[in-house]
């Protein structure tokens, strides 16, 4: 189903060492390939019909874009982490993906953690993290990018040292019944990395160790987490944030 390839002979050595490290093979046709070109990794799809590969940057394009021009600490995600004057949490993205909100929060000051459990995403990431440390103009958002390669649940059960303050979430979801098909690239995606069937524990072990609140981004009108209210709701066009707060920030804690 996935082949590590080289796009070109400089890459050769490189791209069988992430072969090994991941353990798909080397060379050949699959319906995803992992490839190494000189501008870093990428995921490709075969077939006619397949979406731009993806990749990780965030030294260009909409990263640097929505860094410059976001909104700064007014922006929803930023109030539903509880960035305020003088108030900078530390954040576990518990749900990682390819980093954007996380770099996000990265950008506006925050140490942030980030755990993703699948081996070709965290791939990704790796490599993405690596080019933001090597630009001058991302390298100080990077540098507080810490990523983990483990399985959310576990790794917050056994979370060592301090607690974050706050831990983010955005699982993935089954489409529901007759709701619209997603964008071309997620519906390709969802095949390989799957949904979050553990939402509910992702949220019961996040519960049980942030420090100060849990936020669980959400489409806008998709259900909660299980049974749980949260304590309230940030809304914006097409998506929301669930914030479950458990204590209260003060310019000290951060």
């Amino acid at each position: 189903m996935v082949t590590v390839v080289a796009l070109s002979p400089e890459c050769e050595d490189a791209a069988r060492g992430w072969a090994r490290r991941l353990g798909f093979p080397f060379g050949g046709q699959g319906e995803y390939q992992l490839q190494l070109g000189p501008d870093g990794l990428r995921l490709a799809w075969s077939g006619p019909d397949a979406p731009r590969p993806i990749r990780v940057d965030f030294t260009a394009g909409a990263a640097v874009h929505r860094r410059r021009f976001g909104g700064g600490s007014g922006q929803m995600i930023a109030r539903a982490a509880g960035i305020a004057s003088g108030v900078r949490p530390t954040v576990l993205d518990a749900t990682a993906g390819l980093g954007g909100d996380a770099f996000v929060l990265a950008s506006l000051g925050c140490e942030v953690t980030l755990v993703e459990r699948h081996p070709l995403i965290a791939a990704l990431l790796e490599d993405g993290l690596r080019r933001a440390l090597e630009d001058p103009g991302t390298a100080p958002v990077a540098a507080r990018l810490h990523l983990r390669r483990a399985d959310a649940v576990e790794a917050m059960q056994a979370w060592p040292g301090e607690a974050p303050q706050v831990i983010y979430l955005d699982p993935m979801f089954p489409p529901r019944a007759g709701s619209a098909l997603g964008k071309k690239e997620m519906r390709l995606f969802r095949p390989l990395v799957g949904d979050d069937e553990d939402a509910p524990a992702l949220l019961a072990a996040a519960l049980s160790l942030a420090s100060h609140r849990v936020v669980v981004k959400r489409p806008r009108l998709s259900g909660t987490i299980g049974d749980m209210a949260p304590g309230y709701v940030l809304e914006g066009k097409s998506s929301r944030f669930d914030v479950y707060p458990k204590r209260s920030f003060k310019p000290s804690d951060s």
